[in-house]
């Protein structure tokens, strides 16, 4: 079984330096996917309500045999959740759904700006935090602003902030002010979904030079970075592939060429995007 480094968070609790990702699995596919992948060494699994399979990542978890302490579950609220005593009712959906006595991350999932509730979410999380039913909380594709804001506003920061990152993407500005502040970054899409990343003739060669494939040079690049990959597969020997990514090391001038290109997002923007 592969070993996986952690990060301490900024509330003293530990995350794997990578997960597994399970949008957008059903239930059935999330259940095999995530006691498999913990099977293989896997700590950190990612979902959210919005994913709607957060039953089969529950059973996922209780059926890998895997201690419950020993697994990071993550989930996040939706937009449509947004206000204090909205979010308080829809994190006992999600405990429910999963079958949980508690989560581990609880992060908002978009910061919906227009809706202008997200400081609302984020006290009522604090709440949960204090009340043992979630170790940490977090945000996911917020801007440094919206950060600084829940800063300003609770005296709280999160302790991750999950956003779009991959070599097209690589967000200098934005890890930096996470690192600042002492926030984990995690990132969602860490192989450029839908892009021609992995046959790219750059990340080949420097695969070829390793011995690994395109995929691992990739997701150690997050790793080397300071962040948290979450590539989701269903595939046992992919899940095994994106796992094993700890045994050789990019130099600087690699590092460097795997993001040398132009920069373009592929999911939305948060400063106007809205999911609910």
């Amino acid at each position: 079984m592969i070993s996986i480094p952690t990060h301490t968070l900024n509330d003293g609790t530990t995350l794997p330096a990578v997960g597994l990702g399970t949008w957008p699995m059903s239930d059935a596919e999330a259940e095999r996917a995530v006691s498999e992948a913990l099977g293989l060494g896997y700590r950190l699994v990612d979902t959210a309500t919005n994913y709607r399979n957060e039953s089969g990542v529950g059973l996922g978890v209780s059926r890998s045999g895997v201690p419950r302490e020993e697994v990071v579950v993550t989930t996040k609220l939706p937009g449509r959740h947004h206000g204090y005593e909205e979010t308080l009712t829809s994190f006992e959906e999600s405990r429910r759904r999963l079958g949980l006595e508690y989560v581990d991350l609880h992060l908002i999932h978009w910061p919906l700006p227009r809706v202008d509730k997200y400081v609302d979410s984020w006290r009522a999380m604090i709440k949960l935090r204090e009340d043992g039913l979630v170790r940490s909380i977090g945000v996911s594709n917020f801007t440094a602003e919206y950060i600084e804001r829940l800063e300003k506003e609770t005296g709280v920061l999160p302790s991750v902030n999950q956003i779009e990152l991959h070599p097209f993407f690589p967000q200098e500005e934005l890890r930096a002010f996470g690192t600042a502040k002492g926030i984990v970054t995690e990132s969602w899409s860490p192989l450029g979904r839908g892009s021609s990343l992995l046959e790219d003739p750059v990340v080949i060669t420097i695969a070829e030079a390793f011995g690994v494939t395109p995929g691992q040079v990739i997701l150690r690049w997050h790793t080397q970075l300071g962040a948290v990959p979450i590539p989701k597969s269903s595939n046992p020997e992919r899940q095994r592939e994106n796992l094993d990514i700890f045994g050789f090391t990019l130099g600087e001038a690699q590092m460097r060429a795997i993001a040398d290109r132009a920069h373009r997002r592929i999911g939305g923007d948060p400063e106007v995007h809205e999911e609910f």
